[in-house]
């Protein structure tokens, strides 16, 4: 592999991975912020509309440096990845305009009267904002992943005399089978991802007896939805995508299992180390014939391991793709046992008073995100040594003009420049955090519709006195 095709992948995994920390937030938040409001509405209850007005802020904030960092992406097409953008163009650029023009602009608009248009709309129609916003949302979510799922499964298109891929099918693209799994494990996650953070802010809140109304709002709903969409990860979401993988990509499948040679009644690596030279998994945990099961629903059945396959086609970082791939499955494990656990406390009456599980919420924020960053690596991972599977080699769609100096000159710009964006990212979210939720007034605030909630917020010597 070429310097400079090495600095212009790393460039882009470096970028794209860094958007990938706001988007994957803001589209699991805005389900959740629209539950809040369905909640308000149904149940007068003021404490779930200051609760939707607190998590609106946060998801501002995460969308604002979502777009910020989101426009490199799309340079990056022509500036690194030329090759890329003219031979399959015609396809993607359907998908990509149709989230810039419908999707984004429905998001950001639908924001602004959410966020500003609280006084001037109904109680219904401030619901509403936030339906579209959750609706754009989700619709940028599918149009994006339709983009990734064809460069996975290329289906819908025909292949010019020039080499220029054509779209042929508008409806095979975006009823592609792989995008309709990718999306719904895609967007699970990011709801996984948001009932994490919720339920952590929630229980820092508890710890420190602040916001108590809020915050037990916070978790409650926050571990319901965490706990449907934990489950939904693993079956059918989870489940079905690896069916995809193993029917169009069995390399992928048998690099992410660390399989390298063909067996029949495979067995499930629970944890090993792959040595690609020996082409053996060191060390591993096996729980025996649970791959074919899992993947063919036969104990007996036949599972191709690498050696069914040309060197040349096989993932061009097998140990990366194997760890990357256990690390999602082993915290999408530990996510379900957490929530499972905080759901029958919660059902029995004595989860907000439990401060060792609060403890764990808190310090378990970060781990969504590495679990949703190590899925995408694995997805990634795997569709290599392809950009195109099948159709177009990573190697062959890169700018053959630019130069690897070049692009380690911008990767160091881009990294002092998102530094400083996570300094400010920081500080915003530790402003809002600290401010905490507007509460309603005392008494009253259960017979008051949101729209008449005087927006007022407790001092921190009110609160005291309360809590003492």
């Amino acid at each position: 592999m070429s310097d400079a095709l090495t600095m212009h992948r790393l460039q882009f995994a470096f970028t794209i991975t860094y958007h990938y920390l706001f988007p994957q937030l803001t589209m699991g938040l805005a389900l959740i912020i629209v539950i809040f409001k369905s909640l308000a509405l149904k149940n007068k209850d003021a404490h779930y509309h200051a609760a939707a007005r607190f998590w609106v802020k946060i998801f501002a904030i995460n969308f604002t440096l979502g777009v910020i960092t989101g426009i490199p992406m799309e340079f990056q097409f022509g500036t690194n990845w030329a090759m890329f953008s003219k031979k399959t163009g015609g396809v993607i650029g359907q998908t990509l305009a149709m989230e810039g023009v419908f999707a984004f602009f429905l998001e950001s608009a639908f924001l602004g009267l959410f966020l500003y248009g609280e006084k001037r709309l109904s109680p219904k129609a401030h619901w509403f904002s936030a339906f579209m916003v959750c609706l754009g949302s989700w619709l940028s979510g599918y149009f994006i992943v339709c983009t990734n799922a064809w460069m996975q499964n290329p289906v819908g298109y025909t292949v010019q005399p020039d080499g220029i891929i054509v779209l042929k099918s508008y409806w095979a693209l975006l009823l592609n089978p792989w995008a309709f799994w990718q999306y719904l494990h895609t967007m699970s996650g990011s709801v996984v991802t948001a009932s994490f953070v919720v339920a952590g802010v929630g229980a820092f809140y508890q710890l420190l007896g602040r916001h108590k109304e809020e915050a037990q709002r916070f978790l409650k709903i926050s571990i319901i939805t965490g706990t449907i969409a934990c489950v939904f990860q693993v079956f059918p979401s989870g489940d079905m995508q690896g069916k995809m993988v193993a029917k169009h990509q069995p390399a992928t499948l048998a690099a992410m299992e660390g399989l390298f040679e063909t067996e029949q009644g495979a067995g499930l690596a629970i944890i090993g180390q792959p040595d690609v030279d020996k082409q053996r998994l060191d060390n591993p945990i096996v729980i025996p014939q649970m791959l074919s099961i899992l993947t063919y629903q036969r104990w007996g059945a036949e599972v191709k391991g690498l050696d069914q396959f040309e060197k040349e086609e096989w993932p061009d970082n097998i140990p990366l793709l194997f760890y990357s791939y256990h690390i999602m499955v082993g915290l999408g494990t530990l996510f379900i046992a957490l929530m499972s656990l905080a759901s029958f406390k919660l059902y029995k009456g004595s989860l907000y008073n439990c401060r060792w599980l609060m403890w764990i919420f808190l310090f378990s924020i970060p781990f969504p995100y590495i679990a949703n960053t190590a899925g995408w690596l694995t997805a990634e991972l795997g569709r290599q040594p392809w950009l195109v599977y099948g159709l177009l080699k990573t190697k062959d769609g890169a700018s053959p003009m630019v130069s690897g100096g070049n692009t380690l000159f911008t990767l160091l710009g881009f990294m002092g420049m998102y530094s400083l964006l996570t300094m400010l990212f920081l500080l915003l979210m530790n402003k809002a955090i600290m401010k905490g939720p507007v509460a309603p007034e005392k008494h009253g605030a259960k017979d008051k519709t949101p729209d008449t909630i005087p927006q007022g917020s407790q001092n921190s010597e009110t609160e005291k006195s309360e809590e003492g």
